[in-house]
Protein backbone atom coordinates (compact mmCIF):
# COMPACT_ATOMS: atom_id res chain seq x y z
CA UNK A 1 0.00 0.00 0.00
CA UNK A 2 3.01 2.35 1.00
CA UNK A 3 4.93 1.48 -2.19
CA UNK A 4 1.76 2.12 -4.51
CA UNK A 5 1.40 5.24 -2.55
CA UNK A 6 5.16 6.43 -2.81
CA UNK A 7 4.75 5.60 -6.40
CA UNK A 8 1.71 8.00 -7.27
CA UNK A 9 3.55 10.34 -5.08
CA UNK A 10 6.64 10.36 -7.54
CA UNK A 11 7.30 12.98 -9.79
CA UNK A 12 9.35 10.57 -12.44
CA UNK A 13 5.71 8.98 -12.51
CA UNK A 14 4.29 11.94 -14.13
CA UNK A 15 6.87 13.23 -16.02
CA UNK A 16 6.80 9.83 -17.84
CA UNK A 17 3.01 10.24 -18.96
CA UNK A 18 3.43 14.16 -19.69
CA UNK A 19 6.40 12.73 -22.88
CA UNK A 20 3.73 10.03 -23.40
CA UNK A 21 1.40 12.49 -23.94
CA UNK A 22 3.34 14.69 -25.82
CA UNK A 23 4.00 11.92 -28.47
CA UNK A 24 0.79 11.43 -28.35
CA UNK A 25 -0.73 14.82 -29.29
CA UNK A 26 2.54 15.33 -32.11
CA UNK A 27 0.97 12.02 -33.55
CA UNK A 28 -2.28 13.45 -34.22
CA UNK A 29 -0.65 16.75 -35.67
CA UNK A 30 1.26 14.63 -37.60
CA UNK A 31 -2.42 12.95 -39.02
CA UNK A 32 -3.92 16.19 -39.72
CA UNK A 33 -0.56 17.33 -41.94
CA UNK A 34 -0.95 13.97 -43.67
CA UNK A 35 1.66 12.51 -42.67
CA UNK A 36 2.23 9.04 -41.23
CA UNK A 37 3.13 9.53 -37.61
CA UNK A 38 5.08 5.93 -37.76
CA UNK A 39 7.02 6.93 -40.25
CA UNK A 40 7.96 10.22 -38.59
CA UNK A 41 8.58 8.86 -35.34
CA UNK A 42 11.35 5.77 -36.83
CA UNK A 43 13.01 8.42 -38.75
CA UNK A 44 13.08 10.88 -35.42
CA UNK A 45 14.55 7.97 -33.12
CA UNK A 46 16.51 6.18 -36.07
CA UNK A 47 17.89 10.06 -36.54
CA UNK A 48 19.45 9.63 -33.44
CA UNK A 49 20.10 5.97 -32.19
CA UNK A 50 20.89 4.13 -36.14
CA UNK A 51 24.59 5.19 -35.65
CA UNK A 52 26.99 5.93 -33.23
CA UNK A 53 27.51 9.49 -34.54
CA UNK A 54 24.60 10.09 -34.58
CA UNK A 55 24.26 9.64 -30.86
CA UNK A 56 27.41 11.88 -30.41
CA UNK A 57 25.92 14.55 -32.39
CA UNK A 58 22.87 14.62 -30.00
CA UNK A 59 25.22 14.58 -26.88
CA UNK A 60 26.97 17.87 -28.44
CA UNK A 61 23.36 19.30 -28.68
CA UNK A 62 22.61 18.41 -25.39
CA UNK A 63 25.76 19.87 -23.52
CA UNK A 64 24.57 23.66 -23.65
CA UNK A 65 21.43 22.83 -22.71
CA UNK A 66 22.12 20.93 -19.74
CA UNK A 67 23.80 24.17 -18.41
CA UNK A 68 21.26 26.76 -19.32
CA UNK A 69 18.55 23.73 -17.70
CA UNK A 70 20.71 23.98 -14.58
CA UNK A 71 20.34 27.53 -15.06
CA UNK A 72 17.02 27.66 -14.27
CA UNK A 73 16.55 24.61 -11.94
CA UNK A 74 19.11 26.61 -9.69
CA UNK A 75 16.80 29.71 -9.96
CA UNK A 76 13.49 27.76 -9.24
CA UNK A 77 15.39 26.26 -6.40
CA UNK A 78 15.74 29.67 -4.67
CA UNK A 79 12.13 31.21 -5.60
CA UNK A 80 13.26 33.33 -8.91
CA UNK A 81 11.79 32.64 -12.42
CA UNK A 82 15.10 33.05 -14.71
CA UNK A 83 13.14 33.78 -17.82
CA UNK A 84 16.90 35.88 -18.40
CA UNK A 85 19.35 32.33 -18.98
CA UNK A 86 18.88 33.58 -22.66
CA UNK A 87 20.05 36.57 -22.54
CA UNK A 88 23.18 35.49 -19.98
CA UNK A 89 23.64 32.54 -22.79
CA UNK A 90 24.32 35.13 -25.21
CA UNK A 91 26.69 37.83 -23.02
CA UNK A 92 28.44 34.30 -22.41
CA UNK A 93 28.90 32.88 -25.55
CA UNK A 94 30.32 36.97 -26.56
CA UNK A 95 32.78 37.15 -23.72
CA UNK A 96 33.94 33.52 -24.94
CA UNK A 97 34.39 34.60 -28.17
CA UNK A 98 36.10 37.92 -28.02
CA UNK A 99 38.63 35.93 -24.89
CA UNK A 100 38.93 33.32 -27.39
CA UNK A 101 40.03 35.41 -30.72
CA UNK A 102 41.64 38.34 -29.33
CA UNK A 103 43.77 36.53 -26.53
CA UNK A 104 46.88 34.09 -27.84
CA UNK A 105 48.22 31.84 -25.12
CA UNK A 106 48.63 28.23 -24.69
CA UNK A 107 45.73 26.00 -24.87
CA UNK A 108 46.30 24.90 -20.71
CA UNK A 109 45.55 28.85 -20.14
CA UNK A 110 43.40 29.56 -22.80
CA UNK A 111 40.75 27.67 -22.16
CA UNK A 112 40.07 28.31 -18.90
CA UNK A 113 40.02 32.01 -19.80
CA UNK A 114 37.67 31.54 -22.40
CA UNK A 115 34.91 29.93 -19.44
CA UNK A 116 35.48 31.86 -17.03
CA UNK A 117 35.33 35.09 -18.87
CA UNK A 118 32.05 33.38 -20.02
CA UNK A 119 30.46 32.62 -16.59
CA UNK A 120 31.51 35.72 -15.18
CA UNK A 121 30.04 37.73 -18.17
CA UNK A 122 26.35 35.68 -17.43
CA UNK A 123 26.87 36.16 -13.70
CA UNK A 124 27.28 39.57 -14.11
CA UNK A 125 24.54 40.04 -16.55
CA UNK A 126 22.45 37.84 -13.77
CA UNK A 127 23.37 39.91 -10.96
CA UNK A 128 22.51 43.21 -12.73
CA UNK A 129 18.94 41.84 -12.42
CA UNK A 130 19.23 40.96 -9.24
CA UNK A 131 20.71 44.47 -8.02
CA UNK A 132 17.58 45.96 -9.58
CA UNK A 133 15.00 43.71 -7.93
CA UNK A 134 16.82 44.22 -4.26
CA UNK A 135 17.28 47.72 -4.84
CA UNK A 136 14.74 48.99 -6.56
CA UNK A 137 12.12 46.44 -5.98
CA UNK A 138 11.72 46.61 -10.06
CA UNK A 139 9.78 43.08 -10.69
CA UNK A 140 12.70 40.53 -12.47
CA UNK A 141 10.52 38.73 -14.89
CA UNK A 142 10.39 42.04 -16.86
CA UNK A 143 14.27 42.93 -16.09
CA UNK A 144 15.06 39.66 -17.35
CA UNK A 145 12.92 40.30 -20.75
CA UNK A 146 14.48 43.36 -21.43
CA UNK A 147 17.77 41.90 -20.55
CA UNK A 148 17.37 39.48 -22.95
CA UNK A 149 16.65 41.86 -25.88
CA UNK A 150 19.60 43.84 -24.53
CA UNK A 151 22.20 41.05 -24.75
CA UNK A 152 20.62 40.32 -28.23
CA UNK A 153 21.43 43.76 -30.25
CA UNK A 154 25.29 44.06 -27.80
CA UNK A 155 26.23 41.10 -29.11
CA UNK A 156 25.47 42.26 -32.88
CA UNK A 157 26.94 45.16 -31.90
CA UNK A 158 30.21 43.28 -30.91
CA UNK A 159 30.18 40.73 -33.64
CA UNK A 160 30.53 43.72 -36.44
CA UNK A 161 33.84 45.86 -34.28
CA UNK A 162 36.68 45.52 -36.62
CA UNK A 163 39.04 44.05 -34.50
CA UNK A 164 36.77 40.43 -34.02
CA UNK A 165 34.78 40.78 -37.30
CA UNK A 166 35.30 38.27 -39.92
CA UNK A 167 37.45 39.49 -42.75
CA UNK A 168 36.55 39.29 -46.01
CA UNK A 169 32.59 40.12 -45.08
CA UNK A 170 29.84 37.62 -43.87
CA UNK A 171 28.18 38.63 -40.15
CA UNK A 172 29.87 36.98 -38.02
CA UNK A 173 33.21 37.19 -35.94
CA UNK A 174 36.34 35.08 -37.09
CA UNK A 175 36.63 31.44 -35.30
CA UNK A 176 38.74 31.32 -32.31
CA UNK A 177 41.55 30.58 -32.13
CA UNK A 178 42.65 26.69 -31.87
CA UNK A 179 44.01 27.02 -28.57
CA UNK A 180 40.38 28.10 -27.04
CA UNK A 181 38.64 25.29 -28.80
CA UNK A 182 37.16 22.53 -26.02
CA UNK A 183 37.29 19.44 -28.92
CA UNK A 184 38.34 16.24 -27.90
CA UNK A 185 41.78 14.71 -29.43
CA UNK A 186 41.81 13.80 -33.46
CA UNK A 187 41.97 10.10 -32.53
CA UNK A 188 38.66 10.25 -30.92
CA UNK A 189 37.01 12.43 -33.47
CA UNK A 190 38.13 9.62 -36.14
CA UNK A 191 36.90 7.17 -33.83
CA UNK A 192 32.97 8.21 -33.44
CA UNK A 193 33.00 9.89 -36.80
CA UNK A 194 31.82 13.45 -35.59
CA UNK A 195 34.21 16.38 -36.20
CA UNK A 196 32.77 18.36 -33.19
CA UNK A 197 32.85 16.05 -30.46
CA UNK A 198 33.78 17.99 -27.23
CA UNK A 199 34.14 18.36 -23.45
CA UNK A 200 31.34 19.87 -23.40
CA UNK A 201 28.97 16.56 -21.82
CA UNK A 202 32.21 16.39 -18.97
CA UNK A 203 32.09 19.77 -18.41
CA UNK A 204 28.21 19.72 -17.51
CA UNK A 205 28.05 16.56 -16.08
CA UNK A 206 30.72 17.89 -13.24
CA UNK A 207 28.22 21.26 -12.99
CA UNK A 208 24.94 19.14 -12.41
CA UNK A 209 27.08 17.35 -9.62
CA UNK A 210 28.63 20.58 -7.80
CA UNK A 211 25.63 22.35 -7.76
CA UNK A 212 23.22 19.33 -6.66
CA UNK A 213 26.01 19.41 -3.95
CA UNK A 214 25.80 23.39 -3.30
CA UNK A 215 21.62 23.05 -2.78
CA UNK A 216 21.46 19.72 -1.19
CA UNK A 217 24.75 19.51 1.39
CA UNK A 218 26.14 22.88 2.12
CA UNK A 219 24.91 26.14 3.81
CA UNK A 220 24.64 28.35 1.77
CA UNK A 221 22.24 25.96 -0.29
CA UNK A 222 20.29 25.74 2.78
CA UNK A 223 19.50 29.54 3.20
CA UNK A 224 18.95 29.63 -0.54
CA UNK A 225 16.13 26.83 -0.53
CA UNK A 226 15.20 28.42 2.89
CA UNK A 227 14.66 31.95 0.82
CA UNK A 228 12.98 30.27 -2.32
CA UNK A 229 10.48 28.33 0.35
CA UNK A 230 9.64 31.23 2.49
CA UNK A 231 11.44 34.36 2.48
CA UNK A 232 9.72 35.68 4.93
CA UNK A 233 10.39 33.33 7.27
CA UNK A 234 13.75 32.66 6.32
CA UNK A 235 14.41 36.36 7.32
CA UNK A 236 13.13 35.95 11.09
CA UNK A 237 15.56 33.44 10.80
CA UNK A 238 18.24 35.16 9.97
CA UNK A 239 19.18 34.78 6.73
CA UNK A 240 19.83 37.68 4.38
CA UNK A 241 17.13 37.23 2.00
CA UNK A 242 18.00 40.05 -0.32
CA UNK A 243 21.84 38.38 -0.58
CA UNK A 244 20.19 35.15 -1.42
CA UNK A 245 18.39 36.20 -4.33
CA UNK A 246 21.72 38.40 -5.28
CA UNK A 247 23.69 35.51 -5.30
CA UNK A 248 21.27 32.80 -6.39
CA UNK A 249 21.03 34.92 -9.72
CA UNK A 250 24.53 35.76 -10.15
CA UNK A 251 25.27 31.68 -10.00
CA UNK A 252 22.13 31.20 -12.40
CA UNK A 253 23.90 33.70 -14.78
CA UNK A 254 27.40 31.97 -13.99
CA UNK A 255 25.65 28.60 -15.40
CA UNK A 256 23.64 29.71 -18.13
CA UNK A 257 27.07 31.51 -19.28
CA UNK A 258 29.06 28.44 -19.63
CA UNK A 259 26.46 27.22 -21.78
CA UNK A 260 27.28 29.88 -23.87
CA UNK A 261 31.10 28.84 -23.86
CA UNK A 262 30.32 25.51 -24.58
CA UNK A 263 28.59 25.80 -27.25
CA UNK A 264 30.85 28.74 -28.92
CA UNK A 265 34.29 26.36 -28.18
CA UNK A 266 33.03 23.28 -29.02
CA UNK A 267 30.71 23.48 -31.89
CA UNK A 268 30.13 26.87 -33.70
CA UNK A 269 33.56 28.49 -33.21
CA UNK A 270 32.24 31.92 -34.04
CA UNK A 271 29.36 34.13 -33.11
CA UNK A 272 27.02 35.08 -35.96
CA UNK A 273 24.83 38.23 -36.37
CA UNK A 274 21.41 37.04 -34.96
CA UNK A 275 17.89 37.28 -37.43
CA UNK A 276 16.19 36.49 -34.02
CA UNK A 277 17.22 34.88 -30.81
CA UNK A 278 18.63 30.96 -30.41
CA UNK A 279 16.60 30.18 -27.91
CA UNK A 280 19.04 28.18 -25.82
CA UNK A 281 17.78 29.30 -22.68
CA UNK A 282 14.03 29.34 -23.07
CA UNK A 283 14.80 25.73 -23.87
CA UNK A 284 16.91 25.48 -20.66
CA UNK A 285 13.32 26.47 -18.69
CA UNK A 286 12.16 23.05 -20.70
CA UNK A 287 14.96 21.00 -19.44
CA UNK A 288 14.27 22.24 -15.95
CA UNK A 289 10.43 21.77 -15.84
CA UNK A 290 10.97 17.80 -17.50
CA UNK A 291 13.61 17.64 -14.77
CA UNK A 292 11.96 18.66 -11.75
CA UNK A 293 14.21 21.40 -10.96
CA UNK A 294 16.73 18.53 -10.20
CA UNK A 295 20.21 19.50 -11.00
CA UNK A 296 21.06 15.74 -11.65
CA UNK A 297 17.74 15.10 -13.91
CA UNK A 298 18.73 18.21 -15.92
CA UNK A 299 21.61 15.72 -17.55
CA UNK A 300 19.00 13.39 -18.15
CA UNK A 301 16.54 15.68 -19.73
CA UNK A 302 19.34 17.80 -21.45
CA UNK A 303 20.03 14.68 -23.26
CA UNK A 304 16.58 14.23 -24.76
CA UNK A 305 15.75 17.42 -25.00
CA UNK A 306 19.17 17.31 -27.26
CA UNK A 307 18.44 13.92 -28.65
CA UNK A 308 14.79 15.64 -30.35
CA UNK A 309 16.65 18.35 -31.26
CA UNK A 310 18.99 16.34 -33.74
CA UNK A 311 16.19 13.82 -34.78
CA UNK A 312 14.37 16.38 -35.23
CA UNK A 313 16.38 17.60 -38.07
CA UNK A 314 16.03 14.68 -39.96
CA UNK A 315 12.27 15.21 -40.29
CA UNK A 316 12.97 17.34 -43.31
CA UNK A 317 14.14 14.38 -45.02
CA UNK A 318 10.56 13.01 -45.41
CA UNK A 319 8.78 16.28 -45.62
CA UNK A 320 7.72 16.09 -42.20
CA UNK A 321 7.79 19.66 -40.20
CA UNK A 322 10.14 20.02 -37.80
CA UNK A 323 8.48 21.92 -35.68
CA UNK A 324 6.67 18.62 -34.41
CA UNK A 325 9.38 18.36 -32.10
CA UNK A 326 7.83 21.92 -30.62
CA UNK A 327 4.48 20.43 -30.06
CA UNK A 328 6.08 17.26 -28.60
CA UNK A 329 7.98 19.33 -25.46
CA UNK A 330 5.36 21.98 -25.65
CA UNK A 331 2.36 19.36 -24.49
CA UNK A 332 5.22 17.94 -22.35
CA UNK A 333 5.59 20.96 -20.53
CA UNK A 334 1.57 21.63 -20.29
CA UNK A 335 1.07 18.67 -18.56
CA UNK A 336 4.31 18.42 -16.12
CA UNK A 337 3.06 21.87 -15.30
CA UNK A 338 -0.48 20.45 -14.39
CA UNK A 339 0.61 17.17 -13.11
CA UNK A 340 -0.13 18.33 -9.29
CA UNK A 341 -3.90 17.95 -10.77
CA UNK A 342 -3.40 14.48 -11.28
CA UNK A 343 -1.53 13.78 -8.91
CA UNK A 344 -4.26 14.78 -5.96
CA UNK A 345 -6.63 13.18 -7.77
CA UNK A 346 -4.75 9.61 -8.20
CA UNK A 347 -3.89 9.86 -4.37
CA UNK A 348 -6.85 10.82 -3.14
CA UNK A 349 -8.64 8.03 -5.17
CA UNK A 350 -6.49 5.20 -3.80
CA UNK A 351 -7.63 6.89 -0.22
CA UNK A 352 -11.16 6.50 -1.25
Amino acid sequence: MNEKKSILNSNALYTLIAIVIGFVVGALFLLVAKINPIEAYTKLFTGVFSKPKFIVWSIIYASPLIFTGLSVAFSFKTGVFNIGAEGQFVVGTLAAAVVGIMVDVPAVIHVPLCILAAAAAGSIWGSLVGFLKVKKGINEVLLFIMFNWIAFYLSNYVVNLEAIHKEGGGEATKDVLESARILMPQSIRQLTGCSNVNYGIILAIIAAVVIWFLINKTTLGYQLRAVGFNRNAAEYGGINANRAVMTAMAISGGLAGLGGAVQLLGMSMRVSQFATQESYGFQGITVALIAGSNPIGCIFSGLFYGAMKYGGSKLSLINAPSEVVDIIMGTIILFIAVSHVFKKLALKGKRG
